[in-house]
């Protein structure tokens, strides 16, 4: 399938992007900052957030640390902004493998960071994550700019139905902003009652694929149950000259906006 034709249905899959051993670079230096990041958390360096949905999250050093919720042991589902603490992960932006691709997705030839993450589903721990787009997150710090933002996954594992994959609603952000759960703490999520989801498709792919989409387009994943994790390195793009998340004030009452 052609970039055109992958573009019109939402998102890009480009199967095996990076080598074997670029993939295994990445999958080092993911578990180097992670050891960091947590061992200044458990020395009583981070400050400590509750949402609604009761999800805990933790900032050391301008780094959030999420945990799963009601895993034992605790284990963390994911570590944002993160790409600043390592180079092998800070050079990603700047590879065209991804760049090029991305500018499309953006439409805009200059590129900027919006915010970068690590996420960990790990083997017989890692959580669900219901229906929902990023871009109502995304809205409440950004506000209209949101629109233009989109996501670029490096898996750093093979990544199936089994251990968690993504399953994406094509076409989905052609009708913008989906009508939200307001009964869900966070009135985040997609109200999958109201959307249809009914021609969702699993996004399988071997280690060193990326997937790429913008932020309106609906999806989920799974829980992982199997005995192998399923991590990857997401790199939010904008159009450059634009603040990054980091940096913008999360602003709930924006949510009144969004339907």
């Amino acid at each position: 399938m052609s970039l055109d034709e992958q573009l019109s249905r939402g998102f890009v899959l480009l199967p095996r992007l990076f080598d074997a051993a670029e993939t295994a670079a990445l999958g080092e230096a993911s578990e180097a900052v992670l050891a960091r990041v947590t061992k200044k958390a458990r020395e009583g360096a981070a400050d400590v957030t509750v949402w609604p949905d009761g999800h805990r999250l933790e900032t050391v050093d301008g780094t959030t640390v999420h945990w799963e919720p009601d895993a034992r042991p605790p284990t963390v589902r994911s570590l944002a902004p993160v790409t600043h603490l390592h180079p092998a992960l800070e050079s990603l932006w700047t590879d065209e493998r991804i760049t090029a691709p991305m500018r499309r997705i953006v439409n805009s030839e200059r590129l900027g960071p919006f915010t970068s993450k690590l996420n960990f589903k790990r083997a017989g721990a890692g959580s669900e994550f219901r229906w929902h787009q990023d871009h109502p997150y995304w809205y409440c710090c950004a506000g209209p700019d949101a629109r233009d933002v989109a996501t670029a996954m490096v898996f750093l594992d093979d990544v199936t139905a089994g251990n968690g994959a993504l399953e994406i609603v094509p076409g989905s952000h052609l009708a913008g902003p989906a009508p939200r759960d307001r009964s869900e703490p966070t009135g985040l999520l997609v109200d999958a009652a109201r959307t249809d989801v009914s021609g969702a498709v699993t996004v399988e792919a071997p280690a060193g694929s990326a997937l790429m989409f913008p932020g309106l387009v609906v999806h989920r994943s799974g829980p992982n149950r199997t005995a192998r994790d399923r991590r990857c390195v997401l790199l939010c793009f904008q159009p450059a000259g634009r603040p990054g998340l980091p940096g913008l004030p999360y602003r709930a009452e924006r949510l009144a906006d969004l339907p």
